[in-house]
């Protein structure tokens, strides 16, 4: 039996108070982060293959079923406004296409080339990479997409909560943390997405600061696309130029961008 769809340590939910149910999905969920740092060692070659690729003008994208889907699309819209890349770069696909990000689209995962036909649009080449995600290792959608397109010679990973799944067989770079069974058996929207969430975090931040998307811990990148992150902007060229608040404003609003103000300020 998959380890995801293994019965809950807890029984008789509906009988429990409030307090013993949050108590009990935070002491599940207190074990995700050792199950993602034992995944570690497999996503690091993942990352490394993925940067040496997008140094080539490679892009990433990430093709999943329901909360996987959802989640590969959540790490793909967050990487413009916080790396300044264009939208293109990292793509998140979903099984059922846009309509499924918001509602369930019946057995859209089940068909094992229709992930395939979803990446036509982007004309892929050797320099990209596609990672699958599945919580279950099992979902056909994914399998179908990334084994067809590594024997079109695609870089392709994946990230699973189950050991030994057909997902990872099928990927040069599987990442698989098992994180056992759920609070509530089988809701692998829970410890499983919050483990996939946690390790697409690790991927695209780590592959971004290596492609130089970063200045010391600064997301100098960022797009200034509201007042919070311009004030989060203004207080990053303050501290690094040692200026007042009026001249980080105004190099910001000359220069248009972090790293412009900044490095106009240090030349």
């Amino acid at each position: 039996m998959l380890t995801t769809e293994m019965s809950s340590r807890f029984n008789n939910l509906e009988q429990m108070s409030v307090t013993a149910i949050l108590e009990g999905i935070n002491s599940e969920d207190m074990t995700v982060p050792l199950a993602v740092a034992k995944a570690i060692p497999q996503v690091e070659p993942l990352v490394t293959a993925i940067v040496k690729r997008m140094k080539q003008g490679g892009r990433l994208f990430y093709i999943g079923a329901g909360t996987s889907g959802r989640l590969g699309i959540l790490d793909a819209s967050e990487c413009p406004p916080t790396f300044g890349v264009p939208h293109e770069l990292v793509v998140g696909i979903i099984a059922g296409g846009d309509t499924a990000i918001r509602k369930a689209v019946e057995f859209a995962e089940d068909d094992a080339e229709q992930a395939v036909k979803d990446l036509a649009q982007f004309s892929l080449t050797d320099k990209d990479t596609v990672i699958g995600i599945a919580a279950s290792g099992t979902t056909p959608y994914v399998i179908g997409g990334v084994t067809t397109l590594r024997k079109q010679g695609i870089l392709t990973g994946c990230v699973t909560c189950n050991t030994g799944s057909p997902l990872a067989a099928a990927v040069e770079y599987p990442v698989e943390a098992e994180v056992g069974a759920e609070f509530l058996t089988g809701s692998t929207r829970m410890k499983a997405g919050t483990a996939q969430k946690l390790i697409l975090n690790m991927i695209s931040t780590t592959v971004m600061i290596q492609l130089g998307h970063v200045k010391g811990n600064k997301m100098v990148d960022m797009q200034l696309s509201n007042k919070k992150l311009i004030s989060r902007a203004v207080k990053m060229v303050m501290t690094e130029l040692a200026v007042d608040e009026e001249t980080a404003k105004q190099l910001i609003k000359e220069k248009g961008s972090i790293r412009s103000a900044i490095e106009s300020g240090k030349s």
